[in-house]
């Protein structure tokens, strides 16, 4: 009897490549979008969701930019700028690497609805993984390998995968790990390393073949991670349908143009690269730009080249452009025509700022991993006031809950649409607590004035009370940026020894301006209410901020407490 191969590793992916692969396919090949009949978009008198039940084919969010495939192949769809050498990918050439990764996977036995480790920096190479992973019904995972190697261990081995696709040179830490750990399948992307499989000649060597597994309105695509801004990580379990609804909701109300340009230097594992830069460029037929990460020069030197028309990150990105004043008179930034601004505090004259330097109008955002964004800018043109982060978007709902339970202008942010998670993955107990009647509890505190506007007040976990008073870390730390000479703040409790917790501060001045602690303390307690007073202060050259560019609270307050202890009765100001 002939020995059998080993069902994994090298030798048996070459066994493999011979063989034929048979997935269910449907009766033919859907055209004009992820299944879609002849529609372009949403018609307006039918709900995106309807829409999607009733006319698509295929639910398959690996298939989600055939529309812009369908119209114009030969577009450019993704310039690359990860590599040594950049490259431009037409919309057949994406499809054709995705074909390719998708065959790759499979011959390397990744299987039907198990996890897939994905642990690679920005880059088609990411993309094509990703929508490969999808396409044969493989849940990918992409990981934050950014973060330290306890958190890396702990969310690998949350995630029971026996596969990785990883970048031995880029993420070492966790393919180290993949090792450790004694995962099955191991693929890389780029150096030679004992026991992985050599992904690009494996993916070179598959026929340029469709393959598309049909998939249920609420069967799981992929698994990120969030931030672990709160605590330990969590996975998050997001559907096919629902996140194609989010695609096609985006595009059907606030449509981007195949003419549009698009940079993404924020990281692709994060969920606000690809819901807010990757996912509406493809679908639209627009042109991304992809860079493995933000440095700002860079950054700038590929708007002006490039002709980008839309740019979207955190504060700190685009604080440290305003910093490149030689750039910003010699580059021409005229294509560029919106900014978009979230995850992290936005102080309000960085957005003042950046109106004045780029004459185009920024945007605050609000969204999350677990329900998008459901907060939008206004259909009729309005402009929104100065802090807000939108109105309800259509066909969702939002509510604001107070700790009563009741609806209210100040609470607990409430979202239900077909974007919101199926589950915390391996948390029963969490996802009966946070996902009430289809309803996501947020856990953000908002606000909501009489016009229907928005803002943001913190995390709940975030409040704290400080002699019986609440306080909201986000309030003091905008209060904390009036002051003329403050950039940047972050706010953390303290123990006290009277009032249980006090507020403490880590500040970040503007360039060249100096301040001591007794004096921003006196600006506090002359322009604020006492019990906001940060009773420690501590001045940074930066806000510290974790691998997906969010403030990082647990190592703040972490730091603060090293630095201080303890805090003390001292009198200041009118406390």
């Amino acid at each position: 009897m002939r020995k059998r191969p080993a069902a994994h590793g090298p030798a048996a992916v070459a066994a493999r490549v011979c063989r034929p692969l048979i997935f269910r396919m449907p009766a033919r090949i859907p055209t004009g979008g992820p299944g879609r009949r002849a529609m372009k978009t949403a018609p307006a008198t039918t709900t995106v969701v309807d829409w999607i039940k009733r006319d698509f084919e295929v639910i398959n969010l690996g298939i989600f930019f055939d529309a812009a495939l369908d119209a114009h192949p030969d577009r450019i769809a993704v310039i690359d700028l990860s590599e040594a050498e950049p490259h431009q990918y037409t919309y057949a050439e994406l499809e054709s690497e995705v074909r390719r990764a998708a065959l790759a996977l499979a011959a390397a036995g990744v299987k039907k609805r198990e996890r897939l480790i994905v642990s690679i920096p920005n880059g088609v190479r990411f993309l094509a993984a990703f929508l490969g992973a999808l396409r044969i019904a493989t849940i990918p995972v992409p990981i934050n390998f950014r973060l330290g190697a306890d958190q890396l261990r702990s969310i690998v081995r949350d995630t029971g995968a026996r596969a990785i696709v990883g970048s031995p040179r880029l993420t070492a830490a966790c393919c180290d790990i993949a090792d450790r750990l004694g995962m099955e399948i191991k693929l890389s992307v780029d150096v030679a390393r004992p026991g992985w499989i050599d992904y690009r000649s494996l993916s070179a060597s598959q026929p340029d073949k469709r393959v598309v597994e049909p998939m249920a309105f609420d069967d799981i695509a992929f698994q990120p991670y969030t931030s672990g801004t709160t605590g330990t990580p969590k996975g998050i379990a997001l559907t096919h349908g629902g996140m194609i609804w989010g695609i096609e909701h985006s595009q059907k109300y606030w449509p981007l143009s195949p003419s549009d340009r698009v940079i993404v230097a924020a990281p692709m594992f994060h969920k606000n690269a690809m819901r807010g830069s990757v996912k509406p460029s493809l679908r639209a037929g627009a042109s991304l730009v992809i860079m493995r990460s933000f440095e700002a020069r860079s950054y700038m030197q590929a708007i002006a080249d490039h002709k980008v028309t839309s740019a979207s990150g955190v504060a700190t990105m685009f604080a440290e452009i305003l910093r490149q004043t030689d750039l910003l008179q010699s580059l021409d930034f005229s294509s560029l025509k919106r900014i978009s601004m979230g995850s992290a505090i936005v102080p309000p004259e960085l957005i003042e700022r950046l109106e004045r330097t780029f004459k185009i109008g920024v945007r605050e955002s609000f969204g999350l991993t677990e329900g998008g964004g459901a907060l939008r800018q206004p259909l009729d043109g309005r402009v929104p006031p100065r802090g807000s982060v939108g109105l309800v978007a259509p066909e969702l709902e939002v509510r604001l809950v107070d700790a009563d339970g009741k609806e209210s202008d100040l609470g607990e942010c409430w979202i239900r649409s077909p974007y919101v998670l199926k589950e915390y993955v391996n948390l029963p107990e969490l996802t009966r607590e946070r996902i009430v009647d289809g309803w996501l509890r947020t856990g953000d505190m908002l606000r909501r004035d009489a016009d229907g506007f928005h803002y943001y007040v913190t995390r709940i976990d975030d409040m704290f009370s400080c002699g019986g008073e609440n306080i909201y870390p986000k309030e003091v730390e905008n209060l904390a940026l009036k002051h003329p000479d403050v950039a940047n703040a972050a706010v953390a409790p303290l123990k006290h020894d009277t009032k249980g917790l006090a507020p403490a501060a880590m500040i970040m001045l503007k360039k060249g301006k100096t301040l001591s602690e007794a004096e921003l303390q006196d600006f506090f307690a002359h322009n604020g209410p006492a019990y906001a007073i940060p009773r420690a202060i501590l001045f940074v050259d930066a806000i510290p901020l974790n691998g997906a560019g969010k403030v990082d609270r647990p190592g703040i307050r972490k730091t603060l407490e090293e630095k201080f202890g303890m805090l003390q009765s001292r009198g200041i100001g009118r406390a």
